[in-house]
């Protein structure tokens, strides 16, 4: 795996099409190397990120929070484990992203749509019975 050194910050520090900040340049390279790890102990990142899947009802009200109890354990354990740049806010919106959370407000057009994306979505590792 190509390695990235201070040359390589250095030119990524210089480019005006990414965020120049140098603590999450650092960050961007150190998580990659914790993802390799992480891939290595778990299989995946999806088997591991999809562990952290919240409970239904766990959000309160749909789009009124920008952190969980979910996001904020992912959050830890990720620190713990080395990565930066992955607080609870960060961590909520990837569980959105990933589909992790469904906070579509109630009557919104999509949310059904997300709700069957999820009941058919076989979670890695995870054998769906019964579909």
């Amino acid at each position: 795996m190509a390695r990235y050194g201070p040359e390589e910050v250095d030119r990524l520090l210089g480019d005006t099409g990414i965020v120049r900040h140098r603590g999450k340049i650092d960050a961007v390279i150190n998580n990659a190397a914790r993802a390799v790890e992480m891939v290595e102990a778990e299989g995946s990142l999806a088997a591991f990120v999809w562990r952290f899947e919240p409970p239904p009802g766990e959000l309160s009200t749909p789009q009124t929070q920008s952190t969980s109890p979910a996001s904020v354990r992912l959050s830890k354990e990720l620190k713990r484990r080395g990565w930066r740049f992955v607080g609870p806010t960060t961590m909520f919106a990837f569980m959105q992203a990933m589909g992790l959370i469904n906070d579509h407000a109630e009557g919104c057009a999509l949310r059904p749509a997300a709700d069957e994306a999820r009941r058919r979505f076989v979670r890695p590792g995870h054998q769906r019975i019964g579909v």
